[in-house]
């Protein structure tokens, strides 16, 4: 499935799911995974633990988050494509991100770490027929689908992603 052929775009995750290119959904997850990382792997590395402004999380929080928020994702994404009708809550990013001591991690851990949740999504999104991609469940108040899931699971990164190259890599590149 494409992304131009979801039923419909929650709008919370829109902004996500538009940062996806119009190509399949195992194709996006694959594209936009770990190895955007790993490409720009030096360049982290020498960013460190600067941030661009005050109370702005590192990167190596940025990924134990974007690994944090593709679990759950794809708990509420296996839940809907099953049936089950429980309405699920939001969860609060920044408690994760601050009780998950990822500052204390070495980078590459935490990029294995990425593609072994990415990997098993991936499989999970596999097994999925069209019928389980397309049933629909509530999270944070919000109707929507694992199809569309699975595209905010890839735009969610892509976002990532792109404020990292953005605004953390021009930060190691200074010289202090």
């Amino acid at each position: 499935m494409k992304r131009s052929q979801l039923e419909f775009i929650p709008e919370y995750f829109g902004n996500y799911i538009n940062e996806v290119d119009d190509i399949e959904l195992s194709e996006a997850l694959v594209k936009y995974g770990p190895d955007l990382f790993r490409k720009e792997f030096s360049a982290l590395e020498k960013a460190g633990y600067k941030t661009y402004a005050e109370n702005k999380w590192t990167i190596k929080q940025i990924i134990q988050h974007i690994i944090d928020s593709e679990r759950v994702f794809l708990y509420r994404a296996l839940c809907f494509a099953r049936g089950d009708k429980t309405v699920l809550p939001s969860f609060d990013e920044n408690i994760y991100t601050e009780m998950s001591g990822s500052d204390r991690r070495d980078l590459h851990e935490l990029i294995t770490e990425f593609e072994s949740v990415r990997n098993s999504g991936i499989l999970l999104y596999d097994s999925f027929n069209d019928e389980m991609l397309n049933r629909t469940g509530i999270c944070y108040n919000k109707k929507i689908s694992p199809a569309a899931i699975g595209f905010v699971i890839a735009g969610h990164t892509l976002h990532h992603y792109n404020v990292i190259k953005e605004r953390y890599i021009p930060l190691g590149e200074k010289i202090i």
